[in-house]
């Protein structure tokens, strides 16, 4: 598709085609924060989780910041997932944009 689109577009074509190829994928899944053995609801979304296991994070930015890393890894702490990618869709050649993220806490 190219750079200049807004994140929701690249998040609607890689679920799409990651369905295609039979995956299971979860798009816009809640995530909600356990504080004090209570879970609430702040409004958290991981943008594709993938067999329950790999978290993927979308971004459509100039650069990807230290913030974008840091929720990555929030996210991957929060869900017990060990594996993340963070994908910045707003280069050039897409290798450029992604980078592996792992927990290792």
């Amino acid at each position: 598709m190219g750079h200049g689109l807004l994140e929701s577009a690249y998040q609607e074509c890689l679920y799409f085609e990651l369905k295609e190829i039979g995956l299971n994928v979860d798009k816009q899944k809640a995530l909600p924060l356990v504080y004090k053995e209570v879970k609430l609801d702040v409004g958290y979304r991981l943008d594709l989780m993938v067999k329950n296991k790999v978290i993927v994070e979308l971004k459509s930015v100039e650069a990807l910041s230290e913030v974008h890393l840091a929720q990555t890894i929030t996210y991957l702490k929060l869900t017990n997932c060990k594996l993340g990618l963070l994908i910045n869709f707003n280069v050039v050649r897409l290798v450029d944009g992604l980078k592996r993220v792992v927990n290792n806490f």
